[in-house]
């Protein structure tokens, strides 16, 4: 089953991707891994962040989990401040 799946978008990749949200196409057996794949061919210069973490349905995710169709994903930069 092919679908879709929305990311969140915050920060920095909410800048360079100029949206607060996309959607990807969403396969059976797609990981957290494969998806910020997806995402970097997609948008390159996202590449270039080095502590991007990804939370799943609220959670930070490892990048071997799988990912479903309603799954809530967002990618949360860093953060600094003072």
């Amino acid at each position: 089953m092919n679908s879709t799946i929305s990311v969140l978008l915050f920060g920095i990749t909410r800048d360079l991707t100029g949206q607060s949200a996309v959607s990807l196409p969403l396969a059976d057996g797609t990981s957290v891994s494969d998806l910020l794949s997806q995402m970097h061919q997609a948008y390159p210069a996202l590449a270039g962040i080095r502590s991007l973490l990804i939370a799943v349905n609220g959670e930070y995710a490892e990048a071997d989990q799988l990912l479903a169709q309603h799954d809530e994903v967002a990618l949360i930069p860093p953060v600094s401040g003072g």
